[in-house]
């Protein structure tokens, strides 16, 4: 069976995400997904930017697929390196740069989180609050 977030949790962090960003006074689309990178939940806010639905989605399957954050892949993936060419893959569904995180439970990864919108680095930390609102819900 799929590990995956239950749909009451992904509304919790994709609340508080949202909360997240409106302090930031920035617009964004947030998104949860189950262990497989499936969609479980997604949010666009008003005024966020119609090609971050796709780009949330797709930071969320990467975080999932890869059992790893999408800031960690910027690294490996320049060219040269050993992942050089990752962002081609999966029908173009690979993200390497912020934004997108794994959700774990007891040390396992039951979905994931993917929030574009803003800068990288507001990406992240609008996702980060999501990530600490499942870490709250999961204890």
């Amino acid at each position: 069976m799929v590990d995956s977030v239950p749909l009451e949790t992904a509304k919790a962090v994709i609340d508080a995400a949202e909360q997240r960003a409106d302090e930031i006074d920035n617009p964004m689309v947030i998104t949860v997904a189950n262990s497989e990178g499936n969609l479980v939940a997604q949010h666009r806010m008003d005024g966020a930017w119609l090609a971050s639905v796709d780009i949330s989605r797709n930071k969320a399957y990467t975080a999932a697929a890869l059992d790893m954050p999408t800031d960690e892949l910027a690294e490996p993936t320049k060219p040269g390196e050993s992942l050089y060419g990752l962002q081609n893959t999966n029908q173009g569904r690979m993200v390497i740069f912020g934004g997108g995180y794994p959700l774990e439970r007891d040390g396992e990864v039951v979905g994931a989180i993917g929030v574009s919108g803003g800068e990288v680095a507001q990406d992240m930390d609008v996702a980060q609050s999501g990530v600490d609102k499942f870490d709250d819900l999961s204890s």
